[in-house]
């Protein structure tokens, strides 16, 4: 059984209850870590087993409620929630954080990872599904010498007017970026997407992108427009990505191989 950990980390706003999830396998080792950031729809079953098969490939995963300013809420159960009306049930909760708050959060989730011994190397990797791969980029922008590699899944308004904007991070972003773009997304638009890439190759970030003939939200096994597939795919492209970047740090190096 994956081991899952509950914990709760302290926070400038609280207490953020978060998941640890660590491999099922080769108990007493080190690995990296991820910092998994998530969708709107909330901590619910499906997103710690997806933490779960993340730490299985040979990754300590940090899993943090985003929403934990709102208090006590949920598990949602996406199906159901998407039936009615999603927005007056979420919009709460969202208001409470932001791209600017889960980048600031972040320097308590990296304290809590310096303590743990099964944690190896200082630089994590990141993956944000919806909301959460715009915290993710502004995480790694925030704090550009402890992130390696960070992917965005089906993330939205990565490239708007607002000053919390993740295309704004990109002359801080040190880390290898993946962005996974669902077709005919209204969070994320063409004309957005060449705004988002046009930052990133100005200020010479490594990245790459691919579009995914799926809907926004293809990656959940919870939400109705699951794409079991385009999933897989994802899947495959995340995990090559920070093993390009982080599995050194399994082998005691300090420093990524040359390319």
């Amino acid at each position: 059984m994956m081991p899952n950990q509950q914990v709760t980390i302290r926070t400038r706003d609280g207490e953020c209850p978060c998941h640890v999830m660590t491999p099922a396998h080769e108990a007493g080792k080190a690995w990296p870590a991820v910092i998994f950031y998530m969708d709107a729809g909330g901590i619910r079953p499906a997103v710690v087993d997806m933490a779960g098969r993340l730490a299985d490939a040979g990754y300590v995963v940090l899993l943090p409620d985003v929403f934990y300013r709102f208090g006590p809420y949920g598990p949602f159960v996406p199906r159901e929630l998407f039936a009615g009306d999603f927005r007056a049930v979420l919009g709460p909760l969202i208001a409470t954080t932001g791209n600017d708050k889960a980048a600031e959060d972040t320097q308590a989730l990296f304290a809590y990872l310096d303590t743990r011994d099964d944690v190896t190397g200082r630089q994590v990797g990141a993956v944000g599904f919806c909301m959460g791969g715009g915290m993710a980029l502004a995480a790694a922008g925030t704090y550009p010498d402890r992130f390696a590699a960070v992917a965005s899944f089906h993330g939205g308004n990565l490239a708007t007017d607002v000053p919390t904007s993740p295309h704004l991070m990109a002359p801080r972003l040190k880390a290898e970026i993946y962005i996974a773009v669902a077709e005919n997304d209204q969070s994320y638009p063409p004309a957005m997407a060449e705004r988002f890439e046009k930052a990133l190759a100005q200020c010479g970030v490594r990245y790459s992108t691919e579009t995914y003939p799926a809907a926004h939200g293809w990656m959940k096994p919870d939400f109705p427009v699951y794409d079991h597939a385009a999933a897989e795919r994802g899947w495959l492209a995340m995990l090559a990505l920070f093993a390009r970047n982080l599995r050194y740090q399994t082998n005691g190096c300090s420093t990524p191989p040359s390319p």
